[in-house]
């Protein structure tokens, strides 16, 4: 993989680490509901506005159900399940769970762009998430079923997010929708979608200043300017090793909240992050040009 690509992937992982914190401060206050309609709506908007400047066509008629699908499996259902669980679950732990992102889609990807599931990428997939519940000491938490629930959720999220890379692999350029039309426009959708709901979301106090500072970085921030980067990754090496960023994710999000927060970090994160970059050395090895090219041909 080239040294820029392997930089945006740490770059991804740095933003989305700081995500999950992001959602601890601004859920109580919002709830998940608000939290993900503004999150959805001002990324679109930010995006709209430079997608306009540089000239990029949205095609809008053409591309509007891979918008949706890309927006709803994207944005809405992964964004709402999240917020939802920044109620009851730590940051840490919202993030390893987000980590078994890659093995749905190492699932999807089988059957719906006929990869191959190699040995040496199921192990990578496997062992980067026994390294990221290692990293963040999974089954340290009490269950309920307040607590069941919201894991359900973050799973149902992270095969969500799967989903959405596979719409976006066979319909991403160059043989349909631009990288950044499609980060734009499933934004702009999923905003589109979410609409009805704001009515049922409205607070019944006025947020923080904090709070709102918080709105829009993660908005700005962790969802336009992360789009726009992780849509062409997916496009140019596949799906499944796009995904792979989530391995790393939670130990940017321990990272940032024991510099921010003044959390502790434990012990296991040493031990953690070195299987989870074990993991990332199976999972992200180039593919052979013929098989690339076969991905995309079949996209």
């Amino acid at each position: 993989m080239p040294v820029a690509d392997l930089a945006k992937l740490v770059l991804l992982s740095a933003i989305w680490g700081g995500s999950f914190i992001f959602l601890r401060i601004i859920v109580p206050e919002l709830g998940p509901l608000l939290t993900a309609i503004l999150r959805t709506a001002l990324a679109g908007s930010a995006l709209l506005v430079f997608a306009r400047c540089f000239g990029t066509p949205l095609n809008w008629r053409r591309n509007l159900k891979a918008y949706v699908l890309v927006g709803l499996f994207a944005g809405v259902l992964p964004f709402t399940c999240f917020s939802f669980a920044a109620l009851h679950l730590p940051a840490a732990h919202s993030a390893v769970l987000n980590a078994t992102t890659p093995l749905f889609g190492a699932l999807f990807s089988i059957i719906w762009l006929a990869e191959k599931l190699t040995l040496r990428k199921l192990a990578g997939l496997l062992l980067g998430v026994t390294g990221v519940a290692i990293l963040v000491g999974a089954g340290a938490l009490p269950l309920s079923i307040t607590v069941l629930i919201s894991i359900a959720a973050c799973l149902c999220a992270a095969a969500s997010y799967a989903l959405s890379t596979i719409v976006v692999k066979k319909t991403g350029h160059p043989n349909g929708v631009h990288p950044i039309a499609m980060a734009t426009g499933s934004l702009v959708a999923g905003g589109m979608l979410m609409v009805p709901a704001i009515p049922f979301s409205l607070p019944p106090a006025m947020p923080s200043m904090t709070a709102l500072a918080c709105m829009l970085t993660l908005a700005l921030l962790s969802s336009a300017l992360a789009q726009a980067l992780f849509i062409p990754l997916i496009v140019k090496i596949g799906p499944t090793r796009a995904m792979s960023v989530s391995f790393l994710i939670p130990l940017f999000s321990m990272l940032w909240a024991a510099i921010f927060l003044h959390e502790s970090v434990r012990p296991s994160t040493l031990g953690g992050g070195a299987i989870v970059l074990m993991a990332m050395g199976l999972v992200l090895p180039a593919a052979h040009p013929e098989q690339e090219e076969t991905v995309v041909m079949e996209a």
